[in-house]
């Protein structure tokens, strides 16, 4: 259709495109071909759900003869699950004013397999016929099975890659010999296990990455690598003998030359006579035991609150079945205050580089409180900074604190002197007024004078903290 200015226009609604046509009378026998080749499978059925008529596509022939599908109820070549929706379909249709709707349903053949179409419905007739023009959803169906068993299959590779990654690193710490991976592109350490780090003088993280010519006496990068590749090539391998830079040891490399991925590699293994004493060995060891045996929660976090490591007894705390499942979390996770208390927590112990005992309530993965005390001290003498906390249970003495269980003797006489002079209604109104004033003090001075926080911690509204701080004289005359 040609516009004012000559232009080509397109019309894509189906009532203006046919209304500016006039319809020549089609042949039935070419309107019934016209309607199996604009589809893969059309149906014609009655009111009643019965199939009046099967048209398959001649240039579609994988479903075969469906003959025996005439004059049958559409539940019987259908599956159980997509009878409602086909008696759904049928009502909503029929209804005065209905237009075509759509449908996905599974079917069954005697000679076919269950297999999907998806159906376009049109009511057509006086006598309420109504046509399906369906489309084969097999390749599709067909091809999201493909990206099921290509994801299974997937996954079956990072299981078996994660599996020789453990045996690989189980291996790498728990042989005796002294073993270093080298890179052969850049001459780099791609991997250490922990003898051959103590035996260089260094920790494993250090190592990482290093110039393995750097870590030793008097060796440049190039002519160590070469000298090591003639060694590792030669038919008869003689160890290398070198002086490690940082722990003064006399080292002999033994060189072995491979290729992994299109990578060239090299397994040093590494030899001494003289004793190797890895630096603090002692206080590191014991340093990890307590670590990983002790009876108190030790957790680690970055500078923004995240956790980096945990040791077993914060695992039991919070109930959390494995490491991964904490780490790269928010402390604020397992916080009952959430992120006011790690607030809280982190800019008092970076102002004053130790807080002791802060006493609030952990959450486990069932949202279930523990009452502990967290005592945090900040580490910024690295090139990361961050912070150690040390968490408590304190349930048991949170219990000892509870009426009954005995209490302060100082706090008790105090209010013991108030009877006779004072009614009981004035003397229960005195000390709530101190505890009070004490507990929004206290909440003031641990959140550095951050209004909005101190009330999340008290479980306030703004505005009735600064109803309470004016209340009790707390409050400047500036911020009022």
């Amino acid at each position: 259709m040609c516009g004012k200015n000559g232009e080509t226009t397109v019309n894509t609604d189906t009532k203006s495109f046919l209304d500016g046509l006039a319809m020549p009378l089609i042949d039935p026998g070419l309107l019934s071909e016209i309607v199996s080749t604009a589809s893969d499978l059309s149906l014609m059925i009655t009111a009643e759900g019965r199939v009046a008529s099967v048209m398959i596509n001649p240039h579609h022939p994988a479903f075969g003869q469906l003959n025996d599908w005439v004059g049958r109820h559409i539940h019987d070549v259908t599956t159980e699950e997509s009878h409602d929706k086909m008696d759904r379909r049928i009502e909503q249709i029929l209804k005065p004013g209905s237009r075509s709707l759509a449908i996905e349903v599974n079917h069954t053949g005697l000679a076919i397999w269950e297999f999907p179409v998806r159906y376009i419905m049109h009511a057509i007739g006086p006598d309420r016929s109504i046509l399906l023009l369906g489309r084969d959803m097999r390749p599709i169906a067909e091809m999201q099975q493909q990206l099921v068993q290509a994801q299974i299959a997937l996954e079956r590779d990072y299981e078996t890659q994660r599996e020789m990654d453990t045996r690989y690193r189980v291996l790498m710490e728990a042989t005796r010999d002294a073993v270093v991976l080298l890179s052969m592109n850049n001459g780099r350490i791609a991997d250490l296990n922990a003898a051959a780090a103590a035996m260089l003088g260094g920790t494993r993280q250090d190592l990482m990455g290093a110039a393995i010519a750097q870590e030793f006496e008097g060796r440049r990068r190039g002519e160590f690598l070469e000298n090591l590749s003639n060694i590792a090539s030669a038919d008869a391998v003689s160890p290398v003998e070198l002086v490690a830079r940082r722990s003064q040891l006399k080292v002999r490399v033994i060189p072995k030359l491979f290729r992994a991925a299109g990578e060239r590699l090299m397994l040093c293994r590494l030899e001494t006579t003289e004793p190797v004493i890895a630096p603090q060995g002692e206080a590191n060891e014991n340093l990890e035991r307590l670590f990983a045996e002790g009876v108190d929660a030790m957790v680690f976090l970055d500078q923004d609150g995240t956790i980096t490591m945990g040791n077993d007894a914060f695992l039991k705390l919070t109930d959390s079945t494995h490491l991964t499942n904490i780490r790269g979390r928010t402390l604020a996770d397992f916080l009952a205050r959430g992120s006011v208390d790690l607030r809280v927590i982190m800019e008092n112990s970076r102002r004053s580089r130790q807080l002791r005992l802060y006493a609030t309530r952990i959450l486990n993965e069932f949202n279930i409180q523990t009452p502990v005390e967290i005592s945090a001290t900040y580490m910024n003498d690295r090139p990361k900074p961050g912070y150690g906390l040390v968490i408590r249970d304190s349930s048991r003495a949170e219990l000892l604190r509870r009426p009954g269980f005995g209490g302060n003797d100082e706090a008790m006489r105090g209010v013991m002197e108030l009877v006779g002079s004072s009614t009981l209604k004035d003397i229960v109104a005195e000390t709530t007024d101190v505890v009070e004033k004490m507990c929004i003090q206290t909440a003031v001075d641990l959140t550095r004078n951050n209004r909005l926080a101190a009330a999340e911690m008290l479980g306030l509204s703004r505005q009735s903290l600064y109803v309470k701080l004016r209340k009790f004289g707390l409050l400047n005359k500036d911020d009022e």
